[in-house]
């Protein structure tokens, strides 16, 4: 058994101090994720471990060397007991690594915890040791844990992987437990807020149990929310028997909550949806190469539009199957998701597929060149979920079903594929579904989302809500007008304008986002005068409007659209 000692004592300097002890294999490599399940950009872990040093039985310093950015080698060990000590600078307020001060002490052991090379499968014991100022703080994880005494912690998992997919949170700490299907959930809250916890319980058991009964059964045998409050920040990571959350404090329910669910509401319970439903796509049911994660480098898959697109269009639709939200809601919902993608020109220059391969270099690190060159593998993917779900109901099958056997497949020990939906989708309707389902992933055609919507009931009407002045993006601030994007071909990218650019006048006149919305109207060549960077260029461009789609969704056959939401 590898045993980890974390302690806390430098938590206001944000610093982890981690030791590890074990029987050293000859030359033992020891190494840290470069990236973590889930999250698919490199993070490069180990910038934030300082100071390691080995150390043999008898307390004799040994030589450990760093010859890979993430890797350590020991030489000259055979079988001994080893200690090996470090730090780790833990400041990052986020789902994906550690943090560390006076309020809250967070693990992601991704990002903490040295593994050893050749021993990923040995059991690991985790002792958690916290200051005695912060004793009175409770845990939380999905591990399995011991507290004999306060202040001491001791987490068990079978493995490195397990490990490190398994984060855990000491706070001061609110939270409620609950059993669904026989398993037993705990749902924790830290961070200042005023939640409503009786209605959040109501509402999150209706989640959970929507989702088990879609599923038939969990992959899990316990689960854990862990969610922090804070003013502004926003997401999720899916583990195999717990989520990390950060939500705005005032997503989550007040005192007051309406019985339909606010939007800020809604918006928390679709994050806990979501997650909750990665315990079976992406942490259980995988693409093949995820069945084995390679935490060095990247690892390149096209399925993402399944992964994350599919669990998109779910997260909402199990809000309104569960009860939790009204179908007008879930509409709005679908109606939103679908303007996110009208309103986005890169879909036609990227396919669903190219956007799931390209996560590595440009999902986490959008510019202002994103919106013109890519499409994203979440709201394209919901969307392309959204139409296979309805072409299999005109086939008399479902995407329910698909999901079904995408779940017992891997109870089998079988994952996902690149001909795996293609398969499952004839097997269910005794059709050929490579020409459709290819159009849908594989094209940047237009997605035939008016004509499947019309086949369940909805009507489907495009309206333009918005304009943006000679097709640019601005924020007006004291200094002008920034240019935040530019449309690609529109008037002020054949003008020459570019993203930071700061419009200070136009036709001699003081801009500000109200004349450019006037002028951009105008049927003329205007004068624009611009600073790029510190030097003032003076542009000409011509008068032009880019209209910004939405549509209006509305219910013309009530039971067709019921009989396709239940």
């Amino acid at each position: 058994m590898l045993h980890y000692q974390i302690e806390f004592d430098d938590y206001k300097q944000h610093l982890i101090h981690v030791t590890l002890r074990f029987l050293a294999n000859p030359s033992q490599v020891l190494w840290i994720p470069t990236w973590i399940p889930g999250s698919y950009l490199v993070r490069e872990f180990a910038k934030h471990i300082e100071s390691v040093k080995a150390y043999d039985e008898a307390g004799r310093n040994l030589t450990i060397t760093k010859f890979e950015k993430n890797k350590w080698r020991l030489h000259n060990t055979d079988h001994e007991l080893i200690t090996v000590e470090y730090d780790v600078y833990a400041y990052d307020l986020s789902v994906r690594g550690a943090y560390v001060d006076q309020q809250r002490l967070y693990v992601n052991p991704a990002c903490v915890c040295l593994g050893l090379e050749a021993q990923e499968n040995v059991a690991c014991e985790i002792e958690v040791f916290v200051p005695e100022a912060l004793k009175h703080f409770s845990i939380a994880t999905g591990l399995k844990a011991k507290s004999l005494v306060a202040g001491r912690h001791t987490l068990y998992a079978k493995d490195y992987m397990q490990l490190i997919d398994s984060p855990f949170e000491l706070a001061a700490q609110d939270r409620f437990i609950f059993n669904v299907e026989n398993i037993p959930h705990e749902f924790v809250i830290s961070g200042k807020h005023t939640t409503n916890l009786t209605r959040l319980q109501q509402d999150i058991e209706k989640i959970c149990r929507t989702e088990i009964q879609m599923f038939g059964s969990a992959p899990f045998q316990n689960y854990v929310f862990m969610t922090i409050a804070t003013g502004n920040s926003y997401g999720g990571l899916e583990h195999p028997n717990s989520t990390s959350l950060i939500t705005p404090r005032d997503d989550l329910p007040k005192i007051n909550e309406p019985e339909e669910p606010s939007a800020a509401y809604q918006r928390f319970l679709g994050l806990c949806s979501h997650e909750y439903f990665h315990s079976w796509l992406v942490k259980f049911i995988r693409p093949e190469n995820f069945a084995n994660y390679d935490l060095n480098k990247e690892g390149y898959t096209s399925l993402l539009w399944i992964f994350e697109g599919f669990t998109s269009y779910y997260d909402d639709l199990i809000l309104l199957r569960s009860g939790v939200i009204s179908q007008d809601s879930y509409l709005k919902l679908l109606k939103a998701q679908i303007d996110r993608y009208l309103q986005n020109p890169g879909r036609y220059i990227q396919s669903v597929t190219e956007s799931s391969f390209d996560t590595w270099i440009k999902f986490y690190r959008p510019d202002e060149n994103t919106n013109n060159a890519g499409t994203s593998y979440y709201n394209k993917g919901a969307l392309v979920a959204l139409c296979l779900d309805l072409s299999l109901r005109n086939h008399g099958s479902s995407l329910d079903a698909v999901m079904r056997c995408l779940y017992e497949n891997a109870q089998q020990g079988k994952q996902v594929n690149e001909k795996t939906i293609f398969e499952l989708c004839q097997k269910l309707t005794d059709e050929d579904w490579t020409e459709r389902l290819s159009f849908l992933i594989h094209t940047t055609e237009e997605l035939p989302i008016e004509a499947l919507l019309s086949s369940v009931g909805l009507s489907y009407q495009l309206e333009a809500e918005k304009s943006l002045p000679f097709g640019m993006k601005t924020i007006e601030k004291s200094e002008g007008v920034v240019v935040q994007q530019v449309r690609r071909n529109s008037a002020a990218a054949q003008a020459g304008l570019s993203a930071h650019d700061v419009i200070i006048a136009i036709d001699g006149i003081k801009a500000t986002d109200q004349k450019l919305i006037s002028y951009s109207q105008q049927q003329e060549t205007l004068e624009m005068h611009v600073f790029r960077r510190d030097e003032l260029l003076c542009l000409s461009i011509e008068g032009q409007k880019v209209d910004l789609n939405t549509v209006e969704l509305t219910v013309v056959d009530e039971q067709k659209v019921k009989s396709w939401l239940s």
